[in-house]
C-alpha cells in the first residue's frame, strides 16, 4: 500500500489496495492511520458492488441511514447522490459538514463514483484543524465557550436536496443539533472548528443578528484556499473523509451531464 499526499493542507491518494476483497487487519490499520493523518483519503480504479462497499465501510465504523433521503431499496445504508442532465442544483452543493444537525453527527462518509461528467464535478475539502489553529488567540478564547445551533432546514443546504426529495416523495425533516463551536477529535485529541455554512444558524444564547457577523467571518476563514484540497473524480474513485475535522463542497460546474455516486455514512459520537 502506498500513500501519496495531494496537497499540503489535507488529502492523500492510496494505491495498491483492492477494496472489493476482504482486507487484512494490518491493511485496515494502515488505512485508518492514513485517514487520521490526511483527513480525507482517495482510492482510484475500484469496482465495487453495494455489498462490497458496505463491507469496506464496516471495517471502519457502523453504517447509518441518511436522515433526509431513503437509501437503495436493497441497501438502505447506501444513499444515491445524483444530479441528472436537466437539473441545475447539485446535492449538498455548499461548504458543509455532514448532518451537523444530528445529536450524533457522522464520524465519516464514503462516496463512490459510478458515473461522472466528462469534465467538472470535482469536490473540495477543507481542514478544520487548521481553520481553528490559524485563528487569533483572542478569538479562540471567545469561541471556547460557545455552542453552535445547527438545523436541517437552513436554505443554503436544504435547497440542494429538493430535486432528490421531490423524486422520492420524501418531506424535509426539521432537525436541530447543538454542538461546541470548537470540538475535540476523539481519536487524535486535536481541536477543530465545528461550524459550517450549510447548517449553522447561530450561537446558543445569541440573537441571529449578533451571530451573523462572526459566523460570516468563520465561514470565509475556514475554507481559505490554503486550507483545502481538490479531488477530480473518475469512474471507480472512492473518497473517505473524516467528518469530525473536515468540510467539503461538491463543485456544481457540469450542467447538462449526469453524475451518480453512492454514499455510505458512518455513525459518530456526540461532539465534545
Amino acid at each position: 500500500m502506498q500513500v501519496h499526499p495531494i496537497a499540503v493542507a489535507l488529502g492523500a491518494e492510496i494505491h495498491g489496495v483492492d477494496l472489493s476483497r476482504p482486507l487484512e487487519f494490518a491493511t485496515v490499520t494502515q488505512i485508518r492511520a492514513a485517514l487520521l493523518e490526511h483527513l480525507v483519503i482517495f482510492f482510484r480504479d475500484q469496482s465495487l458492488t453495494s455489498a462490497q462497499q458496505l463491507t469496506f465501510a464496516r471495517a471502519f465504523g457502523e453504517p447509518m441511514e441518511y436522515p433526509q433521503l431513503k437509501g437503495l431499496p436493497d441497501s438502505p445504508f447506501i444513499t444515491p447522490v445524483v444530479k441528472l442532465e436537466h437539473e441545475r442544483v447539485n446535492f449538498g452543493g455548499v461548504w458543509h459538514s455532514d448532518t451537523a444537525y444530528l445529536e450524533r453527527p457522522p464520524m465519516g462518509s464514503m462516496l463512490y463514483a459510478l458515473e461522472v461528467p466528462p469534465q467538472g464535478g470535482d469536490t473540495l475539502f477543507a481542514n478544520q484543524y487548521l481553520a481553528y489553529e490559524t485563528l487569533s488567540d483572542g478569538l479562540k478564547r471567545t469561541l471556547a465557550g460557545l455552542t453552535a445551533v445547527n438545523t436541517s432546514t437552513k436554505a443554503a443546504a436544504s435547497k440542494t436536496r429538493e430535486d432528490r426529495m421531490r423524486a422520492s416523495g420524501e418531506e424535509l425533516k426539521v432537525l436541530v443539533g447543538e454542538h461546541p463551536v470548537v470540538r475535540t477529535h476523539p481519536e487524535t485529541g486535536r481541536k477543530a472548528l465545528y461550524v459550517n455554512l450549510g447548517h449553522t444558524t447561530g450561537f446558543k444564547g445569541w440573537s441571529e443578528d449578533e451571530s451573523q457577523s462572526l459566523l460570516e467571518y468563520l465561514f470565509a476563514h475556514q475554507v481559505r484556499p490554503e486550507l483545502t484540497c481538490r479531488f477530480r473524480w473518475q469512474r471507480g474513485s472512492l473518497a473517505f473523509w473524516d467528518n469530525r475535522c473536515t468540510q467539503h463542497n461538491p463543485v456544481n460546474d457540469y450542467h447538462g451531464h449526469r453524475r451518480v455516486m453512492h454514499r455510505v455514512t458512518l455513525a459518530g459520537d456526540v461532539p465534545r
